[in-house]
């Protein structure tokens, strides 16, 4: 995988501390454009559609553990050539492809966010049943895709989201996704597809500040054990908020990203 094939759009000027955002599952480097425009007196934010997802390919068959660090270094290069480090987001997968990019590559971050995610599976067993069961949801997307759509919504992880003003434009967007593109990035990123990274925490010098809706309990649980080993990182909890905390609480979640960024600033005198 080629760098090149990762598609990045920035927000703000280019002079200014970067960070890094990286989208979940159905989701698009847009995503975060209303989060980009808040910060972009400040900060240069760069906007990734992971492969298969916006405007990014991704090949229909391929080594899915290959594919994942491919795509983790194909995205370090990109910001290296920014010549110092920067700050970095992610969001469910994206916040496995993140962590993955921050223990792999610390030298390009001065601290990084992972919001509702998990650094993979950690038995090859664990691993086998998610890629059977992503197999299924792949081709659940490729023969009804709406219906799919609809589905995952339903599942209880989403059910503050449902109740959200934006949800109605949230759900119409993902109904833009391209199925075939989705089922491939699916069975190429998914978390049976991906290595573990728990191993590495225990030796990440990159601070990091991992996040969970309090209603999301198997991500709070992640969270706390993800804490237990990386010695630089905290957990932040989101009172009555799910999954995806980053849209319930906006506010919220930009002032504690702002609060941890300004104590680890890229840019130091």
């Amino acid at each position: 995988m080629r760098s090149s094939e990762i598609q990045l759009t920035s927000v703000g000027r280019e002079e200014n501390p970067w960070i890094l955002f990286l989208h979940g599952f159905l989701g698009a480097g847009s995503d975060w454009l209303g989060h980009a425009r808040r910060l972009e007196a400040d900060y240069c934010s760069l906007l990734v559609d992971l492969p298969g997802h916006g405007t990014a390919p991704v090949p229909e068959e391929g080594d899915p553990e290959r594919y994942f660090t491919e795509c983790v270094d194909a995205i370090a290069d990109l910001v290296r050539r920014r010549g110092t480090p920067g700050f970095l987001v992610g969001y469910s997968m994206g916040g496995r492809i993140g962590l993955a990019l921050s223990l792999r590559h610390p030298d390009l971050f001065s601290a990084a966010v992972i919001v509702s995610s998990s650094p993979g599976l950690k038995t090859e067993e664990e691993r086998s049943a998610r890629r059977r069961s992503d197999e299924g949801i792949a081709r659940k997307i490729e023969r009804n895709f709406g219906g799919f759509i609809e589905a995952w919504y339903q599942m209880p992880l989403f059910s503050t989201l449902k109740a959200h003003p934006l949800f109605g434009e949230i759900d119409s967007k993902r109904r833009e996704g391209e199925p075939r593109k989705l089922a491939a990035a699916l069975r190429l990123l998914g978390t049976g597809s991906q290595p573990p990274f728990w191993q590495m925490l225990p030796e990440s010098r990159v601070p990091m500040l991992f996040m969970a809706g309090q209603k999301d309990a198997k991500y709070v649980e992640i969270g706390r054990q993800m804490v237990t080993l990386h010695s630089m990182s905290s957990l932040e909890l989101f009172e009555g908020c799910g999954h995806t905390l980053h849209i319930e609480e906006r506010e919220v979640f930009l002032r504690k990203l702002l609060d941890f960024f300004n104590q680890h600033q890229a840019f130091r005198s």
